[in-house]
């Protein structure tokens, strides 16, 4: 009979490996103060330029301020003259009638641009050639088309002399300002919405639009019933645009019409500008301007609420 003894192993005791230094942590606290550095300058180009001018006309817009007297606290006084002024009234009427305007031509224009630049693959340098009209400024492109539509020596009152005997006040009329004014905004937009509105064109399938030609549908329908809905995004986004920058107009109609004749171009910016800078009244100014950004808020929202920005009819 074997007896078997177990030798009992004594083991050491395992010890833990030290924890590793975290090099990533190190790195990052080593770059922190390079960070800090770069961003530095956009923060105060920020703070400099754009929150404090926001917090100073918010509170400019509850104050009674001229130039040469401080700011005296009114609370709710200008905008319980803002809700009585019939100026400030009719200049909304006139800039959301010029906001209409350019929002219905310049998508319409900028669309079928678009679509004809699809279609027949013109070359990149065309498509760079339209996007100069909205590298000009804006004051440039009110100079040139206010000699083009001049009533006497313009060349398009020219044409118009010959064609029908008489020119037309574009800028001179109540009835021709504002659509005007609108049509040198679809001008000097229209290229830049068409590219944009082209690279969303490229991003639809070939063979959605063969499927659509295999069942008999024409160009019209597949233009209505593919094309449109597979660029609710993009269109979307240059309606909002359109509409925010519209809105925002000031120096085209300072360069032509001053908001005449008879007010009759009398746009919200121009009112602003007329208030704080002839008349001095920086706080009635600030509180108009706070209005058009809430007004601007609220369109913006609303537009991308009932757009559904973001989705497209490919379900």
């Amino acid at each position: 009979m074997v007896v078997t003894t177990s030798v009992p192993v004594v083991r050491g005791a395992t010890t833990a490996p030290p924890p590793k230094k975290s090099k990533g942590s190190a790195a990052h606290r080593h770059d922190a103060p390079i960070a800090w550095l770069l961003i530095t300058p956009a923060i105060a180009g920020f703070a400099v330029f754009f929150a404090y001018p926001t917090l100073r006309g918010l509170y400019l817009s509850f104050t009674e301020f001229h130039v040469l007297t401080p700011p005296k606290w009114i609370g709710f006084g200008n905008i319980v003259e803002l809700i009585g002024d019939d100026t400030f009234w009719h200049s909304l009427v006139v800039t959301i009638y010029f906001v209409v305007l350019s929002v219905v031509l310049g998508v319409a224009v900028s669309l079928l641009t678009a679509v004809i630049l699809h279609r027949l693959a013109v070359s990149a340098t065309v498509r760079g050639l339209m996007i100069l009209p909205f590298l000009i400024s804006g004051v440039v492109t009110a100079l040139v088309w206010s000699w083009m539509l001049d009533p006497h020596l313009g060349i398009v009152n020219v044409l118009l002399e010959k064609l029908t005997g008489q020119p037309v006040m574009f800028f001179g009329s109540g009835g021709w300002a504002v659509p005007t004014l609108a049509w040198l905004n679809v001008w000097k937009s229209m290229g830049y919405n068409a590219v944009l509105i082209f690279a969303g064109l490229q991003t639809i399938p070939s063979t959605v639009y063969e499927a659509g030609r295999i069942d008999g549908a024409g160009e019209i329908q597949m233009f209505r019933r593919l094309t449109v809905p597979l660029l609710r995004p993009i269109l979307v986004m240059v309606v909002v645009l359109t509409v925010i920058s519209s809105f925002q107009i000031f120096d085209i109609v300072q360069v032509t019409t001053k908001g005449g004749p008879a007010n009759t171009s009398m746009v919200l910016q121009m009112y602003i500008y007329d208030k704080a800078f002839s008349q001095f009244d920086f706080g009635y100014a600030a509180t108009m301007s706070l209005a058009l950004f809430v007004l601007l808020v609220a369109v913006t929202f609303a537009q991308l609420r009932m757009a559904r920005a973001g989705e497209s009819d490919t379900n």
